[in-house]
């Protein structure tokens, strides 16, 4: 056990369980892609918006602790789920495969192993290091 938890941040997956996530991401992607294909969003948006989470990661300018919070909040599926419901509770469709989208884009990231993010550092995240590790001082 000593060995995987100096490969990893306290709180990080690792072996099985993280290849699990990781499937559990590409399902979840999967699905989103399939419910936007049902609500008949457009291709070209949905290429465009794909990669908007990512801006979450501007927070970083801030500093660890708040680029954390940020990317945390740009890419966990509870964003989505809220953009899913207001759509309904507001009569406003055109929000839903926005939160498609939104959550294939979280899906991906889960797949190819970007986890939500510790604030000791960018690579630190809940499924592990990614990138290059540096020793902080």
């Amino acid at each position: 056990m000593e060995h995987h938890t100096a490969q990893a941040p306290a709180g990080a997956t690792y072996g099985a369980v993280t290849h699990l996530l990781r499937l559990e991401g590409a399902l979840a992607a999967a699905c989103a892609v399939l419910a936007y294909r049902h609500l008949g969003g457009s291709w070209t948006l949905f290429a465009w918006l794909f990669l908007l989470p990512d801006l979450s990661m501007l927070g970083y300018l801030a500093g660890r602790r708040w680029g954390a919070v940020c990317y945390n909040g740009g890419h966990t599926y509870t964003s989505p789920a809220v953009l899913a419901l207001a759509s309904g509770a507001l009569a406003w469709p055109a929000l839903l495969p926005l939160a498609a989208i939104w959550a294939a884009h979280i899906g991906f990231d889960r797949l190819m192993g970007y986890g939500l993010k510790y604030p000791a550092a960018f690579g630190a995240t809940h499924l592990g290091w990614r990138g290059r590790r540096t020793v902080a001082g």
